[in-house]
């Protein structure tokens, strides 16, 4: 069912540089879930997601702390290697201080036309949070008009929010189907679905998503039976990793973190008032980061909801290794997590994530949780 999606994931640099040939457009590539892809679609510009190869390297070690995290440093080995060689601009929104470097490296030491840092405020909870993002995103609008030389006016801005807001829906659709009793699409393939999201033009994804909730209608019976499982923490993109867990009997119905639900779980409001003001509106609203959650960890309950709702009968939390603000964040939600009756099982990614060891783990994990709910 997901053949385009994997396509796309798997191929991703063959698909941006087609894309680019075929159009003539522009591409930018971004460091994090918080830069407002509304505008970069409002100017014709291809989005695209930078991410890592999960490969070992040895290119970063002149630029960038080894007690970095392993995600910014495989972002900006793919970069020193070429893979994005296609890019016409980079930009990041202010983000965690690991993948800033990689953005700062980056533009340091990869040459591109255009490059751009965007001050998202990291106190998202300040009644000034939206005002102070909408002076932030009309400056960037004004950078992105200077840059091609043309005009970006409030249509097109609006255009821009109608795209993101219907690929998001869709999204949403999709995991709808995740809280039935046996889910007819795996964690895995809704995995691949999410991930082609950030790295194609949502216009194609979306034609393709559309028929995909199609043939999902007609499909009868479940994929995999296994124990619900929720998977949150740091950003994770590792396919091998969940194709791991649902060999042995796991189910990944729900997930909160940035390649998933927290890049797409709300909306920007469509209405007559300034779309600049409503953009930021959403960006400050969305499932916070946990760079950006305090002073009150809102996280929690939203994690808490997800359980609920996706009836998840365990968690695996992972942290990508030296990430501070999800090492910060994880003891309290593992807590609550337990408080509400739901088992965690934790574990730290690298670069490669070792299947075998971790493999496991989660064997464990899952006969713990199933001879649990015998005694239930």
């Amino acid at each position: 069912m997901v053949h385009q999606f994997r396509d796309w994931e798997k191929n991703r640099h063959i698909y941006a540089k087609s894309w680019k040939e075929k159009t003539g457009g522009k591409v930018v590539g971004y460091f994090c879930t918080y830069v407002p892809e509304e505008i970069l679609y409002a100017a014709n510009i291809l989005p695209v997601r930078i991410l890592g190869g999960h490969e070992p390297q040895d290119v970063t070690e002149p630029h960038i702390f080894g007690m970095f995290c392993p995600f910014c440093r495989d972002c900006l080995a793919q970069g020193l290697l070429g893979k994005y060689d296609y890019l016409d601009g980079i930009m990041i929104a202010q983000s965690c201080l690991h993948i800033r470097q990689a953005y700062t490296s980056w533009t340091k030491h990869i040459p591109v036309d255009f490059s751009y840092y965007l001050p998202m405020p990291n106190n998202v909870q300040s009644p000034h949070a939206v005002s102070y993002l909408t002076g932030e995103l009309n400056a960037f609008k004004s950078a992105i008009e200077k840059w091609l030389g043309k005009e970006i006016t409030n249509e097109d801005i609006r255009n821009g929010i109608k795209i993101m807001n219907e690929s998001r829906s869709l999204m949403h659709q999709l995991y709808e189907y995740k809280k039935k009793e046996n889910p007819p699409i795996t964690g895995q393939e809704t995995m691949e679905v999410a991930i082609s999201q950030q790295l194609v033009d949502k216009k194609e994804h979306i034609q393709e998503l559309k028929k995909l909730l199609e043939t999902i209608k007609t499909v009868s019976d479940g994929k995999n039976t296994g124990t619900r499982l929720m998977l949150l923490g740091s950003e994770n993109d590792d396919i091998p990793f969940v194709q791991m867990v649902e060999s042995v009997n796991g189910s990944i119905v729900i997930e909160d973190h940035c390649i998933g639900t927290r890049y797409f779980w709300n909306n920007v409001e469509e209405a007559d008032s300034d779309p600049v003001q409503l953009i930021a509106k959403r960006y400050v609203e969305r499932p916070a980061c946990p760079s950006k959650d305090w002073m009150d960890r809102s996280r929690i309950d939203h994690i808490l909801k997800l359980a609920k709702d996706y009836d998840v009968k365990g968690a695996i939390v992972i942290q990508q290794k030296f990430c501070d603000p999800h090492e910060l964040d994880i003891p309290a939600i593992t807590k609550e997590l337990n408080n509400a009756g739901i088992k965690t099982l934790f574990l730290e990614f690298d670069v490669t994530v070792p299947i075998g060891q971790f493999k496991i783990r989660v064997e464990a994990f899952l006969e713990m949780l199933q001879e649990e709910d015998l005694f239930v």
